[in-house]
């Protein structure tokens, strides 16, 4: 048996954000970050929107929890190209707006944000992602490590634990086989739905908090206008791509055409002007050899004349001994 339940950036908007409930994200965090997570409280809504369909693209919650730490969790409904860039800016602005003027950048907090992505964020097979900063040593390959005093003051044993760490949860992708307590959420978050096997931390409270026939009229209509404006974007953002590729696929043909037209055209001109140049280096070559051939039949003539034997005519000359023989007896006829 499973229970159907609400969505999950739905939850984020309007239950999550109750202290009551928190238990439902506690379990979250703790699986995805593999470490037990308490909030100690949530610091903003959602952020301010550029629009109204952006409202029901994206939503986000920013958590603190006990060790004072910042965690970022965003949903993100349809497809951003620079979805990338947005998460460094996201997770940029938490880390100034938490610093006060004029304290040590030892205060400066460790930030997570994790994105559960309902598109094919970047490109790669998997459906859950982890990105942390380390630096490697380019000729040794060993990887540097805190000082004593370091791990002392930050509390930390690892440079990569200083800063920002990064989870990519591509939801579609996932195939529904559940091997783990983290599987457990991603069928969760794909699916609206738990089935009453799953253990993970905090299932348990979402079948209780978040199914679907808890909700009042008025909750529901609500919730079904959210899910109808989801499809609608969706649906207006694939009508925008098909129109696109149309456009290009239009224009692309346009440019073939004017290619092929424009180079026909060319090829015609450039064509007349070579049969131009080469019928006149043709003809001059045609009549320099004809001029050279007059010339040897001239000077044949006078050899002739002269008695000088038709072999050595032949080797001045050029000429073959028929033609030789055709210009001396045209010569006496004369």
């Amino acid at each position: 048996m499973s229970t159907r339940v609400i969505r999950f950036d739905w939850a984020i908007k309007k239950l999550l954000r109750d202290k009551a409930n928190f238990g439902i994200l506690e379990g979250f965090l703790t699986v995805v970050l593999n470490e037990t997570v308490f909030i100690q409280e949530i610091l903003e809504s959602e952020s301010n929107a550029i629009s109204e369909d952006a409202k029901f693209n994206r939503v986000d919650l920013l958590v603190k929890n006990n060790k004072g730490e910042y965690i970022i969790i965003e949903v993100q409904n349809n497809k951003e190209y620079d979805y990338f860039q947005r998460m460094l800016y996201g997770v940029s602005k938490v880390i100034t707006e938490h610093l006060s003027k004029g304290e040590f950048y030892a205060k400066v907090k460790k930030v997570y944000t994790i994105t559960v992505a309902y598109f094919d964020l970047g490109q790669g097979e998997d459906y859950v992602y982890h990105g942390k900063t380390e630096f490697k040593g380019i000729h040794n390959k060993d990887t540097l490590q805190l000082l004593p005093k370091q791990v002392a003051l930050f509390s930390k044993n690892k440079v990569y634990e200083l800063y920002p760490e990064y989870w990519l949860i591509k939801a579609d992708k996932f195939d529904n086989t559940v091997s783990d307590k983290l599987d457990e959420w991603i069928y969760f978050l794909k699916n609206s739905e738990i089935p009453d096997e799953f253990t993970a931390p905090g299932l348990q409270e979402a079948k209780e908090t978040l199914a679907e026939i808890k909700m009042s009229e008025e909750e529901r209509k609500q919730y079904e206008f959210y899910q109808k404006r989801l499809r609608d974007i969706a649906s207006e953002k694939f009508t925008q791509a098909v129109d696109l590729a149309d456009k290009l696929k239009e224009s692309k043909e346009e440019g073939l055409k004017q290619g092929l037209e424009e180079g026909m055209k060319e090829g015609i001109k450039k064509g007349i002007e070579q049969g131009i140049e080469q019928g006149i280096e043709q003809g001059i070559e045609q009549g320099i050899e004809q001029g050279k051939e007059e010339s040897a039949k001239e000077i044949a003539k006078k050899l002739k004349g002269r008695g000088i034997s038709i072999d050595i005519i032949k080797k001045v000359t050029g000429l073959s001994e028929s033609i030789i023989t055709k210009l001396t007896i045209s010569e006496k006829r004369k």
